[in-house]
């Protein structure tokens, strides 16, 4: 019974996990193409959350879906800002990279969980 507990809070612990460093790796971004420091946590925020919200679509459909939505879903956020100067082969480039870190990470955590239950 306490590995369902343990399951089900390793679960949400995962997508906390999975939406944490979206959001790290998204503010690292834009700190690194000069947004304004009073306005970079509300963006990095904004970014991750459709980024995230591209990657959990993806997901859903089949799991290369990640890498097609999330990137996508970055780049179209990324464009509607007009003061972050970088080109639409360098967002979609970026948008990719950060999903892949991401979901690397996320994956090998996953992989404790069920070590830490016996199911692998």
């Amino acid at each position: 019974m306490i590995y369902r507990l343990v399951t089900i809070v390793g679960a949400i612990l995962l997508v906390a996990l999975l939406y944490g460093l979206l959001w790290l790796l998204c503010r690292q971004f834009l700190s690194r193409q000069g947004v304004v420091a009073s306005e970079l946590s509300d963006r990095a925020t904004v970014l991750a959350t459709w980024t995230f919200a591209g990657v959990s679509i993806g997901l859903v459909f089949a799991v290369a879906g990640a890498f097609v939505a999330g990137p996508w879903a970055f780049y179209r956020t990324l464009r509607s800002w007009s003061d972050v100067n970088v080109s639409d082969a360098g967002a979609i480039g970026w948008g990719l990279a950060i999903v892949a870190a991401s979901l690397l990470v996320t994956l090998l955590a996953t992989a404790g969980l069920l070590a830490s239950v016996g199911a692998i």
